[in-house]
């Protein structure tokens, strides 16, 4: 009997020739593709100068070490319930956290919501080979070039005014890609923020996974199973737990203690009251406090003073939930270290959404 491809494999062999293997199409039960991006195996080594020669914790699961993974090349839409990644879609947005984890895993086992030990092997590995990826994070277009644009898909009215704001996934040029290349994961810095799991602060207190293990249980407001780093992101300066403004006069730092909490009242006029804000370069210490390695390495302490002038916006009661990247509004504040721990795991929006991620 001859050989048939099935229309399938005509599909994944042709984008995988297209990009020498870098990605590849998965089809769930349901028949409908993904389009992934391989990311093999890395040392800590191989990214953070002085770092140990073992490999990154987004690459150890169960403690098994992972030979690659797989990372979805664009920002998810869903349909039937389930997470998709495919290209000039308008990205699925006013998702919560938990309606996004279950998205990703409704797929089926491997599959999950891109952790946050994922997004910062590919942060580090952008900084270390010198690629900082551009993206919409200027309504349609890159603050630091605006001649690159993508397709809108989302505009808005605000004082009479009309913005653009989501631009299709993957529309942008090639600089929008984390490796510079039509072969890489796109729209990592703007478009829309992104939920990532494995990382939580409760009250300022930063708890991650182990490693990688995706399939850590979770309850709201709980962390039971996961790692106590024993760090608390503080303010730099009293007086936050009364202001009525945003941003109001200190900075997110790093310590053994929460001792100026943000403002903690009704946020129900404007959400962004109550937050700190800093570059992530510039996120500092509390004097005499040591930064543990394991917040370097995830991509929620600086190793250096050089991280693009992305951003990091911190409310330090309650349980947050991480979004990365940024949309389309923070300009030079968004990029693949933008870090954001002001939200509950119930927040949603129209500058809100997802990336499913799989290893086997």
């Amino acid at each position: 009997m001859p050989f048939v491809l099935s229309i399938k494999d005509t599909y994944r062999q042709a984008v995988e020739s297209a990009t020498g293997g870098k990605n590849t199409v998965m089809y769930d039960d349901k028949g409908n593709p993904s389009i992934m991006v391989c990311i093999p195996k890395f040392n800590l080594s191989d990214v953070i100068n002085g770092a140990p020669n073992v490999p990154h914790p987004a690459f150890i699961v169960n403690g098994v070490v992972k030979s690659e993974i797989w990372i979805s090349k664009y920002q998810n839409i869903v349909h039937d319930g389930r997470a998709y990644s495919l290209p000039f879609q308008d990205p699925k947005t006013s998702v919560t956290y938990d309606q996004a984890k279950q998205y990703c895993a409704a797929k089926g086992p491997g599959w999950h919501l891109m952790t946050n030990a994922e997004w910062a092997a590919i942060a580090l590995w952008c900084k270390k080979n010198g690629f900082m990826p551009r993206g919409n994070n200027n309504y349609g277009k890159d603050i630091s070039a605006p001649h690159e644009r993508g397709k809108v898909t989302y505009t808005y009215t605000s004082n009479n005014v009309l913005y653009d704001g989501r631009v299709a996934t993957g529309s942008g040029p090639a600089s929008w890609s984390h490796d510079g290349t039509n072969e890489g994961i796109f729209d990592l810095n703007g478009n829309v923020w992104e939920w990532v799991d494995g990382l939580k602060i409760i009250d300022g207190r930063i708890y991650v996974h182990q490693d990688n293990n995706f399939t850590t249980p979770e309850s709201p407001g709980q962390a039971s199973g996961w790692v106590d780093t024993g760090v608390y992101f503080d303010n730099s300066t009293p007086g936050d737990a009364t202001a009525t403004d945003h941003d109001v006069g200190g900075d997110p730092v790093l310590g053994a203690e929460r001792t100026n909490p943000m403002y903690t009242g009704d946020t129900s006029s404007n959400p962004y009251y109550g937050y700190s804000y800093t570059t992530f370069e510039t996120l500092a210490a509390k004097s005499g406090f040591t930064v543990p390695d394991l917040l370097k390495y995830l991509a929620i302490a600086p190793i250096d003073a050089n991280h693009g002038g992305d951003g990091i916006w911190v409310r330090n009661y309650g349980e947050r939930i991480p979004i990365r990247g940024g949309n389309w509004t923070p300009g030079a504040s968004a990029g693949v270290f933008a870090l954001s721990l002001s939200y509950a795991r119930s927040a949603s929006g129209a500058g809100v959404g997802f990336r499913s991620a799989y290893i086997a």
